[in-house]
């Protein structure tokens, strides 16, 4: 056989796909890691870069896919899982002939040893000690390195098989075979009395599995369901199975004797299958056209096919060990021609290994993703991530995850290719409903291709550069597709049944892309299956999956960790017999020296701390050796305790470095940059004017507006999205600011989901809206959940001093350098005793998130200036909103934009305790939406309360004779009020909200349309016409003012039905005018050039939203523009110390609860004054005494419950998850 080059036996991947394998290596990693955004650039071999793929898989593709792989025909997979590995039966046909087998004709016990103990980092890891293989089966089958699953748990490999009826599977063609709903077959036990043969099929894997019994349960059930291989002895490869793999692992050491018996044969001559019946070239020398239509061949179907749905068998950690079956695939990727060792890796030869790597990455990617199962012991109701797992699996190799993004670029190139088959195909599985919808989004997926943010990854991968070179075509394609079908083979040799189920779906799906790339497009409809459609755009989603992975695990890592470090520790033994002398302190100086250079290098110690430490660790200072063997690998801590060793070294300590960003506002698009830098290893300065954080993204009720993240069942779709907001932006939409808003919306939705915890699984349709597209909690209010937990992960960087922030703090000053960059500001603090405080603070970027103007009044105000007549007007905004970030934008040269467009929203809360208070509660466009109705002064309907805000609005004025006329509001005209009426059906659609606003006495409950015509002090005639009117609309499904979606009918009888209403008047909400922004946030000048330096985010800037914001477009466009800039800005390149964390990954042994003392009701109301506030909450008292001032609703809503029971009030706002932050004093007795 021609062996493989060097460059070719590939056993380069940190991890298997199929398996957890532990890092041996405890070399350091290299910094080129952090950033940790180290998996980006150009990708070899292709025509994009990172960048590129990410954007198109977060604006349009990951969430199609993911949408479309939930539908029947898609999820529904058929597949074999009961095909014997090729390798073990011909092993056991020639072991019959020649009685071979371990104790004869293999390596020895001695030889197994040997191998596991020596280290190769070109190797895949090693195997540690296994099992003799005459231990009993049953323990050896799957404990794995899965932890902590619980007694009664699934097994981890066994595949799901749902209770799914059957899909008419076999209609397009495909295996040919009926499926079977048979599960899949328990481990079984080898007797002592069987043959050496049939004991060494029976036991083949049993190496694979036996780790990590420590982190499972006593009586855990085996996490791998082992198949029995009791079919017959034939090969079914025919007389030889002719692999590069099968030479080249024969040549080396075994790592165990069962991993001998699953891979013993005779040596072979040829690196790839040789099939008889392979079409001949034909006559000009050129192979037959069809001759990749059997590329998929060797993913075998025969009695064992099942349906599978794929939805219920997710990829996930296993415990299965499946290192040799990789070491086999990739040493089988040799396209070898000439015979030599040192020829170098072809084109050809670069893609296939590319694929591989990537399908090994993407696998690995789901195993951290999800690796810690669900455990009643750990409190776990969900697998969670491993970050850890991942980083030291990719940390010292991103260029793996750059094969991912490869393997997804090829993937795309041949659904570009497909998509005129493709975008006619028939989907057919019975549900016509689900049908159509798998075709919508199928057709949705295949247009894609032609937006500006995904065309160029379609087109990434030229697939005529393959197999160019003239003299070595044929054979170079001839022996491609063997190498493909070998390791297709291979894949029949993993034991654990989930692992085979994704790894054969990935490998047919590959297999299919190739077909599509290579055969004719004139037979393409002829030669792709159902189940092959299937498997390739699941392949697809899976890498599509994949590459959000990388991101969300990498965020997860850094949002505990400054520096990038393994899971090993640092400092290696326990047993310190001699800490000055001998080899022990020899190492033990190496890791004092090591501390204190690493402490000088990242400038927390000066030059002359540096020269002492040194000095005393050469001197072997006991008290600086102890230190260092207990906290040498951890610098903060090291740092922290070296004063109690020498006072002198506290005076030494040097400053950090200067932030990336000075980030002026805190509302949710100043906390989304902030975060985002932060979260990239960037260091930020927060300011914020107000005592509290949160601004009035605090107060936001209705929601956050995306397309389509689970709203795909209700028809929207992302040009719908696009068109209602330009619609409602009018003449002066800015269609690239809004494209950008929108094709973002689904992964800002996400990124608030993932990254800041946020529950946001309600949907609804606001106003304005043509589909249900607005996310909002289950619990509580969204602005209130979004800031708190929003707030929690930026301030977690706080102990780090990652993060500054700066409360009571006003910036006065932008201050510029010689070329006319923003490098700084100028800011006063308020400092406790009262006295103003000048700070200068410089950084390179600076980003104003400071809001709008709207509660400004002042004499030459913004408001004054552009909008006059509105001066009078109430306002939702709090009274911080003054515009002073666009006065600080126009001192530096900043332009603005539609500064005259102030949106008034119809409905803010008139509070009838203080009607006349200029500051009002807003009434979200979810209460209309939900079935809320608006009647006049006179009792009637006027208005589609679904229309747009200025619609409604424009009606509402239109009760004033003037406004009618001249389509002018005067200063002088009374605001205009009105009832919203909502019937118990649609309070029940916004409950939270109606409970909070009942307890803020802004609505009222009301038995009956007698009462409520008395509450509206009219006749009860006038009240039953317009509900009763309104009935018959919504039966008729259309009214005058061509309202056509109806919900929360009042019930047919009115006199029974409960009624919620309440006082409503139009009101000052949003500033839709201010700094000129580009799509990056880059603040503009008047010219339309960028400020270098200064960016601008949320309600600051202007032209997002044109003439008038859509309805939970707000939160949309802070966390959008905020995680824009966030990601944009440069991190200085700095070696940050390891955090210490009491965060662990994965959950951990949870501390003994506290016995809490009993508090009676008299002695809860002793606590009820704003210095001294205690609250129930859930049965739980809480001191809220220092949290009520740093509350971001403002302290009025916890002082106000002192002493008393709150749980009501709490539940309106809040979701009971941000009670785990306090810890209670105590339960309360009633």
């Amino acid at each position: 056989m021609n062996q493989c080059c060097k460059s070719t036996t590939l056993l380069l991947l940190l991890s298997a796909a199929v398996s957890i394998i532990h890092a041996v290596d405890n070399t350091a990693l290299p910094n080129f890691f952090l950033p940790p955004n180290a998996a980006s650039g150009p990708i070899e071999d292709a025509t994009c870069d990172v960048e590129q793929i990410e954007q198109a898989n977060d604006s349009q593709l990951h969430v199609i896919l993911r949408e479309l792989m939930t539908t029947s025909f898609f999820r529904s997979f058929a597949v074999d899982l009961d095909q014997t590995c090729p390798l073990a039966e011909w092993n056991k046909k020639k072991k019959g002939k020649s009685g071979g087998g371990v104790g004869s004709g293999g390596s020895s016990t001695s030889a197994v040893e040997k191998k596991n103990d020596v280290s190769n980092n070109n190797a895949a890891p090693t195997e540690k000690s296994t099992k003799d293989n005459n231990d009993e089966s049953g323990e050896a089958g799957c404990a794995g390195d899965l932890p902590d699953l619980d007694p009664d748990a699934e097994p981890a490999c066994h595949v799901d098989l749902g209770g799914d009826s059957e899909p008419d599977f076999m209609s397009g063609g495909g295996f040919g075979g009926s499926g079977s709903s048979a599960s899949s077959s328990p481990p079984s036990s080898a007797s002592s009395a069987e043959t050496e043969t049939d004991a060494a099929s029976d036991n083949e894997e049993e190496f694979e599995c036996s780790g990590g019994k420590d982190e499972l349960d006593d009586d855990a059930e085996p996490l791998c369901s082992l198949a029995t291989d009791d079919s017959s002895d034939s090969n079914p490869f025919g007389s030889s199975f002719d692999s590069a793999a099968l030479h080249s692992i024969s040549q080396r050491e075994w790592e165990s004797e069962s991993q001998q018996q699953t891979f013993d044969w005779n040596k072979v001559s040829d690196p790839v299958v040789i099939n008889d019946d392979e079409p001949c070239d034909d006559e000009s020398g050129n192979l037959p056209e069809t001759f990749w239509l059997d590329t998929c061949s060797k993913i075998k179907a025969g009695e064992g096919l099942k349906i599978v749905n794929l939805q219920l068998n997710p990829e996930r950690n296993t415990g299965y060990n499946g290192t040799h079956i990789w070491t086999a695939i990739y040493e089988e990727n040799c396209l070898s021609l000439d015979g030599t060792s040192d020829a170098p890796m072809c084109y050809e030869e670069r893609v296939l290994y590319r694929l591989l790597s990537g399908l090994h990455t993407s696998t690995t990617l789901s195993i951290a993703k999800n690796y810690y199962p669900p455990s009643k012991k750990k409190g776990r109701t969900n697998w969670e991530p491993n970050p850890q797992y991942f980083i030291d699996k990719f940390a010292d190799s991103p260029e793996h995850l750059r094969n991912l993004h490869f393997s997804y670029v090829v993937l795309l190139r041949a659904l570009k290719k497909a998509s005129p088959f493709l975008y006619n195909y028939e989907i057919k599985t019975g549900d016509i409903l689900d049908d159509e919808m798998a075709t919508i989004l199928m057709r949705r997926l295949l247009d894609s291709m032609i937006l500006k943010s995904c065309q160029d990854v379609f087109t990434a991968f030229d697939e005529n550069l393959m197999f160019k070179e003239q003299v070595n075509a044929i054979t170079l394609q001839e022996n491609f597709k063997g190498v493909f079908h070998n390791v297709s083979s291979i894949l029949d040799c993993v034991q654990c049944q989930q692992c085979k189920l994704h790894g054969k779906m990935a490998m047919l799906g590959y297999g299919t892309a190739l077909k599509i790339l290579f055969l004719p497009e004139d037979i393409l409809a002829m030669s792709l299956s159902r189940n092959e459609i299937v498997a390739f755009f699941n392949t697809i989603a899976k890498m599509s999956e994949s590459v959000r992975e990388i991101r969300e695990l990498t965020t997860m890592y850094w949002s505990t960790h400054t520096r990038l470090e393994k899971s090993d520790p640092a400092i290696g033994g326990s047993d310190l017999r001699d800490m000055t002398t001998g080899i022990d302190g020899i190492e033990l100086l190496d890791v004092t020296v090591g501390a204190v250079s690493n402490l000088a290098n990242q400038g927390l110690i000066d030059e002359s701390t540096e020269t002492s430490l040194i000095q005393k660790a050469f001197q072997r200072n006991p008290e600086l050796m102890v230190l260092s063997k207990h906290y040498g690998s951890n610098l903060r801590k090291f740092l922290n305790f070296l004063p109690n060793i020498d006072s002198q070294v506290a005076t030494g300590i040097a400053d950090n470095d200067g932030p990336d960003a000075i980030v002026v506002g805190t509302g949710l698009a100043g906390l989304a940059a902030s975060l985002n830098i932060l979260d990239r290893g960037g260091r930020v300065v927060l300011i914020e004017k107000e005592h509290r954080l949160g601004g009035n993204s605090n107060k936001a009720s209705s929601g956050i507006n995306a397309c389509c993240p689970q709203n795909s069942t209700y028809g929207d779709y992302l040009e719908s999205f696009k068109e209602d907001t330009i619609r409602s932006a009018g003449g002066s939409a800015k269609v690239h600011l809004i494209e950008t808003l929108v094709e973002n919306s689904e992964a800002a939705v996400q990124w608030l989901k993932d990254r800041v915890g946020v529950d946001l699984s309600v949907l609804a349709q606001l106003g304005g809206h043509g589909h249900k597209r607005t996310h909002r909690p289950k619990s509580g209010m969204v602005g209130a959940e979004v800031i708190y937990n929003i707030q929690r992960a930026v301030k977690s960087y706080e102990k780090s001093g990652m993060v500054k922030i700066l409360v009571d703090t006003r910036v006065t000053q932008l201050n510029r350098d010689e070329s006319g960059a923003v490098v700084g500001v100028e800011a006063v603090t308020i400092e406790k005793g009262g006295a103003n405080k000048t700070l200068t603070l410089t950084s390179p970027n600076v980003v104003l998130a400071t809001g709008g103007f709207a509660s400004d009044r002042s004499s030459g105000s913004y408001l004054e200036q552009y909008r006059p007549e509105l001066m009078r007007m109430p306002a939702t905004a709090g009274e911080f909103s003054t515009g002073d970030g666009i006065t600080l934008g126009t001192s530096v040269g900043a332009g603005t934009v539609d500064m005259e467009k102030v949106q008034v929203h119809p409905t803010g809360w008139v509070d009838p305790k203080d009607p006349l208070n200029p500051g009002k509660i807003l009434a979200g466009e979810l209460m209309r939406g939900v079935g809320g109705v608006l009647l006049n002064r006179e009792g009637k309907r006027f208005c589609n309360e679904l229309g747009t805000r200025a619609y409604v609005v424009d009606k509402m004025f239109s009760h004033d004779p003037h406004y009618a006329e001249t389509q002018s509001w005067s200063v002088s005209t009374e605001i205009p009020t009105f009832s919203l009426v909502l019937s118990s059906s649609a309070a029940v659609g916004a409950q939270k909200h109606v409970d909070h606003y009942l307890n803020k006495g802004l609505l009222t409950r009301i038995e009956g349309v007698d009462a409520l015509a008395s509450w509206m002090k009219l006749p009860v005639s006038a009240i039953k016409a317009s509900l009763t009117e309104y009935q018959r609309d919504a039966k008729k499904g259309r009214d005058a003012w061509g309202k056509v979606t109806f919900n929360g009918v009042p019930q047919k009888d009115l006199s029974s039905e409960v009624f919620y209403a309440g006082t409503v008047t139009p009101v000052l909400h949003y500033c839709m005018g201010g700094l000129t922004i580009d799509k990056d946030g880059n603040v503009l000048d008047e010219n339309k050039e960028i400020i270098p330096g200064l960016h601008a985010v949320g309600e600051v800037s202007g032209g997002v939203h044109g003439d008038n914001r859509l309805g939970g477009n707000s939160l949309l466009e802070c966390t959008v523009y905020g995680t824009i800039v966030g990601k944009k800005i440069p991190i200085k390149p700095r070696n940050s110390i390891q955090l210490t964390s009491n965060i662990q990954q994965g959950g951990g042994a949870s501390t003994k609860p506290v016995e809490l003392r009993n508090i009676s009701a008299d002695e809860l109301k002793e606590h009820n004054t704003e210095g001294d506030c205690w609250v129930v909450l859930h049965g739980l008292v809480y001191d809220l005494t220092d949290f009520a001032d740093e509350h971001p609703a403002g302290p009025e809503s916890i002082t106000e419950l002192a002493g008393q029971d709150g749980t009501e009030e709490f539940q309106a706002v809040h979701g009971e998850n941000i009670l785990e932050d306090f810890d209670p004093i105590g339960k309360f007795a009633s």
